[in-house]
């Protein structure tokens, strides 16, 4: 059974705080922002909005757009690390706002690359024909978590959410090959600190990501038995545009052919990469049959890369 995704659908706060704003707050300028990161602005969410919240209204629109009703879903799986609260847990919590009364539920902690266990994960299931339709999200709200003193962690980071609906796709579709790690050691570089507040090791994890994207990348290729010049789409982590453009050059693919969203958004962890990735199939940059590599990283460490021929 091959599992692929049905429908996909995302949310974005409306506030926009920009590069700009950001130097009436802290010691930094547009330019240093943009040329270190690529990031130009971010969304916040306000006070009233939380994680569960974005990760409802992407989660309806995926639904929607894989055309099934909320009942039919057989698991939730949110990829978070800013949950509302410890538990319930955020796919708890929406698998009642939805009304999916049969699905299981569970988050997964794997920051940044949380999106890819979680697509990996749904695999598993439809794979084996236990279950039929999972609901995979995305979802940060990393403005909780943002040190606004900072300066150079609060200048990265946005809210958001994405999500898809994975279930069984006809034959050369879906899925192809996969890779998940982690690195334990590494967790020191990248963790949340005794002031629930984000902390990173900005040059470790550098070249980390710049290292790891790549060769995941490659190695999805490879386990799928395809060459760099079969790649029509890639859709990295948006953590940093220098990071992107390192995976991109590994697979020597033109401009066109990478996502960015960046520049608009920031880095929204586990949300980042599905939210990319509505933003192209909406925007008809994704089409049927064309081969798709996402590949993320992040605290953890973890990293994760897919192989997926696009359609149903």
């Amino acid at each position: 059974m091959n599992a692929g995704i049905l429908g996909i659908g995302r949310y974005l706060p409306e506030k926009v705080v920009t590069n700009k704003d950001l130097e009436k707050m802290m010691d930094t300028s547009d330019e240093w922002i943009k040329t270190r990161t690529g990031i130009e602005a971010r969304r916040l969410a306000s006070d009233d909005v939380d994680t569960s919240h974005m990760a409802y209204a992407a989660a309806s629109k995926a639904i929607e757009n894989a055309n099934i009703k909320a009942e039919e879903i057989d698991l939730i799986l949110v990829a978070t690390v800013t949950p509302d609260q410890p538990f319930p847990s955020v796919s708890c919590m929406i698998q009642e706002q939805l009304g999916a009364k049969k699905a299981a539920a569970m988050d997964i902690s794997a920051a940044c690359a949380g999106f890819m266990y979680g697509m990996i994960t749904a695999q598993q299931f439809i794979q084996n024909n236990a279950y039929k339709y999972v609901l995979i999200v995305g979802v940060e709200k990393l403005s909780k978590i943002t040190n606004w003193d900072d300066r150079n962690t609060a200048v990265l980071f946005g809210d958001g959410a994405g999500a898809v609906v994975m279930g069984p796709v006809s034959d050369g579709k879906g899925i192809l090959s996969f890779e998940l790690g982690a690195d334990g050691t590494g967790g020191k570089y990248l963790y949340q600190d005794e002031n629930d507040h984000i902390y990173m090791n900005g040059r470790e994890v550098f070249k980390f990501a710049v290292r790891q994207m790549g060769e995941s990348c490659v190695n999805v290729l490879e386990k799928a038995g395809l060459q760099k010049e079969d790649v029509d789409f890639l859709i990295p982590h948006q953590a940093n545009y220098r990071i992107m453009e390192a995976a991109r050059t590994r697979l020597e693919l033109p401009l066109e052919k990478m996502s960015k969203t960046i520049h608009k958004y920031g880095n929204n962890s586990a949300a980042s990469i599905p939210i990319a990735l509505a933003e192209e199939v909406e925007a008809g940059k994704v089409k049927d049959n064309d081969l798709v590599i996402m590949v993320g990283f992040g605290g953890g460490l973890t990293w994760g890369a897919i192989a997926l021929r696009w359609g149903k």
